[in-house]
């Protein structure tokens, strides 16, 4: 009977034990944007908070249906009263435009986040319009009439320095300078190289990498790229027609320069020469298809 009563009271403690832990753990997600541009990148928060020796863990995740990651995630934590607080940080966007949901996350049975709605949408735009918006005509009072003698003056001096040039110059004679021709594929190629050779930091090396390929497509197709957002760009370059992988890897390329330059996110080693590549390879493409 003792014995009985013993695996019970200890069936009692472990119960009470489990419902205290469970008690303590949480999790939440949440999103800095609920509506973003086709292609903008967001970002996911998912915070836990887990007892330390629970054996309880959350396994962080690599796929959201409609959702790309953007980069690696980063994560910090911290410990306190015996709780470990895990925040992590996924950079995230989209290439289907509509509402989507996140999905609700489980840490343990009980403990789960709310669904997040991502609404992605089109900016507007329209090709065939110019960039800048046509202002009207602004009216000003006429000048006042200025007496042309100074004009009569500064012309005869500028007539005497031309004749004292050309009697100084040891070969006279009009000499017609070639005009250079900017190959854009060459240029961006020995852009490409340069940069791979000379390595910068992080900020530099992306904002180079964004100018290279904007400069590149604005020579070769006429497309207005150095005046456009990246999300627009991405709108106008769909017109190229490149493979649907391909398109995707260099939408992923130029989001990520735009993260790199306004968040100050340092991306891993392997995203630069990624990204690098893609560019090369999309240039590369473009020109075959010429």
């Amino acid at each position: 009977m003792i014995f009985f009563r013993s695996i019970f009271l200890s069936l009692c403690l472990l119960v009470v034990h489990v419902s205290m832990a469970q008690g303590k753990l949480s999790i939440k997600a949440s999103v800095d944007k609920n509506r973003i541009l086709i292609g903008e990148p967001i970002q996911l928060f998912i915070e836990t908070g887990i007892p330390t020796g629970s054996g309880i863990s959350f396994n962080p995740i690599d796929t959201i249906n409609h959702f790309e990651f953007l980069g690696e995630r980063v994560t910090d934590s911290i410990k306190k009263d015996g709780i470990i607080s895990i925040r992590n940080i996924y950079t995230i966007t989209s290439f289907d435009s509509g509402r989507w949901v996140i999905p609700s996350f489980t840490l343990s049975t009980g403990v789960r986040t709310d669904t997040i709605p991502v609404t992605v949408v089109f900016s507007d735009f329209n090709p065939n319009q110019d960039y800048h918006d046509i202002k009207d005509i602004i009216e000003i009072s006429p000048a006042k009439k200025k007496p042309g003698w100074p004009y009569a003056a500064g012309g005869v001096l500028l007539l005497v320095l031309l004749l004292l040039f050309l009697m100084r110059k040891k070969n006279p004679g009009n000499r017609s300078i070639p005009e250079m021709v900017i190959d854009p594929y060459e240029e961006a190629m020995k852009e490409l190289a340069l940069l791979k050779k000379e390595k910068p930091g992080a900020k530099i090396f992306y904002s180079k990498l964004s100018d290279i390929f904007r400069l590149y497509i604005f020579r070769k197709k006429g497309i207005l790229s150095l005046q456009k957002t990246t999300g627009d760009l991405i709108l106008r370059l769909q017109d190229l027609n490149l493979e649907k992988e391909k398109f995707s890897k260099l939408a992923q390329s130029l989001q990520l320069s735009d993260f790199v330059k306004f968040a100050r996110f340092v991306p891993p080693a392997d995203d630069d020469r990624n990204s690098l590549e893609t560019i090369q390879q999309t240039i590369e493409e473009i020109e075959r298809k010429n």
